[in-house]
């Protein structure tokens, strides 16, 4: 009885083991990092959840987006989404086009979308190409 028991256990624990692997792996905390690391473009977004804000990584530059919910012609969409970066020392030999990419990718997800960058990101979209 005591052996059956021990056994049991051992393939709860394997499975409790397991599982913990797996959501590790999953975690988006964990690919944003890596992205950062690796200087690669990875973009974290609930979709379905308005409330949640959206992460993207490019560049090794983590930027945070808030969604702000309105009306279009038809529906509820997300209208206004506001950019800022968390550590603005990051963005040392971005250009224009690296922001209109990342643009491009968020409108791929919201296409209603209204995008502003926040300070200072918002002085290299205003200032006029020469």
């Amino acid at each position: 009885m005591v052996v059956i028991l021990f056994r049991v256990l051992i393939v709860i624990a394997l499975a409790l083991l397991f599982y913990t692997w797996f959501q590790y792996i999953r975690n988006p905390e964990r690919r944003l990092r890596i992205a950062k690391e690796s200087n690669d473009f990875y973009f974290h977004d609930d979709t379905y959840d308005n409330k949640r804000n959206l992460q993207l990584v490019y560049k090794g530059c983590l930027f945070d987006g808030e969604k702000y919910l309105g009306t279009t012609e038809d529906s509820f969409e997300v209208v206004d989404i506001h950019i800022t970066v968390r550590n603005p020392i990051e963005l040392r030999g971005f250009t224009r086009d690296d922001l209109y990419f990342l643009e491009k990718e968020i409108l791929i997800h919201y296409p209603y979308a209204k995008i502003t960058w926040k300070h200072p990101i918002n002085e290299l979209i205003l200032t006029p190409i020469e």
